[in-house]
């Protein structure tokens, strides 16, 4: 798993502004292997829908995955016949590794891809792109699995798809209906910075985008679509789920240990005022009595179970604090991933320890119950202790998230003034390229020439985004116009 990133969040979204005839807003990508026959009418489809409904200029770039029969060729022809064609040739094949060539190289600010059969209803391209353009949504996705979706496809394929999203959302905690549907779109700023974390090149390339998009905290607009399967599929199934799995272990070890720096994609809020932050409000406290309210609930019923089994052999001091301190531990180690966010291994053993100061301190105020419990009568029934050890953990319970926030787990940029929403500046001038001239008077970019202008022939190595290049602007009127299933 690939942990670089480039520098910085990311910019508030804007709404891109309407460019030049001749300058792509949108860039749709159709990856293929082996597609001489479905190539030609899918292309020819799709362009007279673009330009019979698509109000803003727009590209289609076939993305050639190593075909070994004439697909190249038709390729070629369509790009000569058809302006807003363009082709790229990749020698290894990898659906994942041609959207990460075309997408890290184009300089349309929307960039999509759908798969050559076409299965998904064109009806649901704009409404896909439009969150895009408008700056509402970071990515979009159509989904088969929504409840306006129409969707004509066998049991195998039905099963297989609902079971491989049952399982990331067990697994990865997902919370997008369909990862697999071949019709999604991601703005261009947000692929510039995804793109680097993303390790697979194959069909789990953007399920591991999505997830950590949405792990991130970047929104994701679904779209329901009608879609009919294609009977000549030429996927192999049993193949694309077993290395979907093993990418599903391998995203998952990574975000459990932390390794990912998710940090680096968040959005900032806009310019409302309402989205700003208030003076003297501690950061992110509903959140985090949130999430410590559900840890302690849980934690409670472990430690109930515990003191239940403990209380089989043991008296019940010693149960009391066994199942204490194994709950402890446990809670200690919840609070810190999941309350208080803190990812990695670096100072786990310290927390513990305050931890266990804190647990101290609850055992004195349980152990001290059930003291009082018992010099009040002898024998005391089992229901009786439950309820005295339930109030006094809850009592115990409000000192610990005290301790937690102002102790173990303390919110540094809480000692600060609360910061105001930022507002997105331009790149400041070099050497190399002057100042842009006022808004006014900014003169209109060079029509994009594709495919007489741009490398018809890419490699996959020679396109990859680095990981220090820092974010460009997205819009069609972007200072840098040279910047390019």
């Amino acid at each position: 798993m690939r942990t670089d990133s480039s520098p910085g969040t990311l910019p508030a979204r804007e709404h891109l502004p309407a460019g030049d005839a001749g300058t792509p807003v949108l860039d749709v990508v159709i990856p293929v292997y082996n597609e001489e026959k479905d190539l030609p009418p899918c292309v020819r489809r799709l362009h007279e829908h673009l330009a019979r409904t698509f109000p803003y200029a727009f590209r289609i770039t076939i993305a050639d995955n190593a075909s070994t029969d004439t697909t190249p060729l038709v390729a070629a022809r369509l790009a000569a016949e058809i302006p807003e064609v363009g082709t790229v040739r990749l020698e290894q094949k990898g659906r994942g590794r041609a959207l990460r060539t075309v997408w890290s190289a184009s300089d349309a600010p929307v960039l999509a891809y759908m798969d050559v059969d076409l299965s998904t209803d064109l009806n649901a391209l704009l409404p896909l792109v439009a969150p895009l353009i408008s700056g509402h949504s970071d990515l979009a996705i159509g989904s088969r699995l929504a409840r306006a979706s129409r969707v004509v496809r066998g049991p195998k394929r039905e099963f297989i798809s609902r079971a491989y999203n049952l399982i990331l959302r067990g697994s990865l905690q997902a919370r997008f209906s369909d990862a697999q549907c071949g019709f999604k779109a991601i703005r261009r700023d947000v692929a510039q910075v995804l793109l680097p974390l993303v390790e697979d090149t194959g069909w789990f390339f953007d399920t591991e985008l999505l997830v950590l998009a949405e792990r991130a905290g970047l929104r994701i607009h679904e779209v329901p679509v009608d879609w009919v399967d294609d009977p000549d599929s030429t996927v192999h199934i049993v193949r694309t789920a077993t290395e979907d799995l093993k990418g599903v272990w391998r995203v998952g070890k990574a975000l459990a240990t932390g390794s990912l720096p998710l940090d680096r994609l968040t959005r900032p809020f806009g310019d409302d005022p309402r989205d700003r932050e208030l003076t003297g409000v501690p950061h992110g406290l509903a959140r985090q009595l949130v999430g410590f309210c559900v840890v302690g609930g849980l934690s409670t019923l472990f430690y109930l179970v515990l003191y239940s089994a403990f209380r089989q052999a043991a008296g019940p001091q010693t149960a009391n604090a066994l199942a204490l301190l194994v709950s402890a531990v446990a809670n200690t180690a919840a609070n810190r991933r999941l309350t208080f966010g803190v990812r990695g291994r670096g100072g786990a053993v310290r927390h513990q320890a305050q931890g266990l100061v804190v647990f101290g301190i609850g055992l004195a105020l349980t152990s001290g119950s059930l003291a009082a419990l018992n010099a009040a009568g002898d024998s005391p029934a089992h229901s009786t202790e439950l309820a005295v050890l339930i109030a006094a953990n809850l009592a115990a319970t409000v000192l610990r998230f005290l301790l937690f926030r102002a102790w173990v787990f303390p919110d540094r940029t809480d000692t600060g003034p609360a910061p105001t929403a930022p507002v997105p500046t331009a790149p400041a001038p070099t050497a190399a390229q002057p100042a842009p001239a006022p808004t006014a008077a900014r003169p209109a970019p060079a029509p994009y020439a594709w495919p007489h202008q741009a490398p018809t022939h890419l490699h996959a190595t020679e396109t990859t985004t680095s990981a220090t290049t820092p974010l460009r602007p997205a819009c069609p009127h972007s200072t840098d116009p040279g910047d390019t299933r």
